[in-house]
């Protein structure tokens, strides 16, 4: 499985190492993100990591800032993007049992490596459900196509 990945200047070091932790694992990872402590901008990361996984370039993305708020909301910009932030695993599992989330978002000033590892293995491990939560999946993207 191929997984996008991009950050901030406030991710590097967190970024490196779940890189690492995630190839470890077996991942492919390809870096959408700065190397740099340098000043950089989350949209960027989050739109290239989002066009990335809606262009079946990865199969699943990652995006780290200070929070994960600003990078998300820049990835759900993109149409059949669905990118949710967490600070813990049981709503990263669900989020892909329920929602079918291909993005994963969280903040590197709000949760430390040993959980940012436990989120992206819960997150990784679940399976969308379908059933009547494809329902709801695909009203979100009606909603996309009425307000594209």
């Amino acid at each position: 499985m191929r997984i996008g990945i991009g950050n901030d200047h406030v991710a590097v070091e967190m970024k490196k190492e779940l890189t690492a932790y995630l190839e470890n694992k077996g991942y492919e990872v390809v870096n959408y993100g700065t190397d740099s402590s340098e000043s950089f901008h989350y949209p960027i990361s989050g739109e290239k990591v989002a066009l990335a996984v809606k262009n079946h370039e990865v199969d699943l993305g990652i995006l780290i800032c200070g929070t994960g708020v600003g990078i998300s909301l820049a990835a759900n910009k993109v149409n059949g993007i669905r990118a949710v932030v967490c600070s813990e695993p049981y709503t990263a599992k669900l989020s892909r049992e329920h929602n079918n989330t291909n993005i994963l978002a969280f903040g590197a000033r709000v949760i430390g490596i040993e959980m940012a590892k436990m989120i992206v293995d819960s997150w990784l491990n679940a399976e969308f459900m379908g059933g009547r939560h494809q329902i709801r999946v695909d009203m979100i993207g009606d909603i996309e196509k009425r307000n594209g």
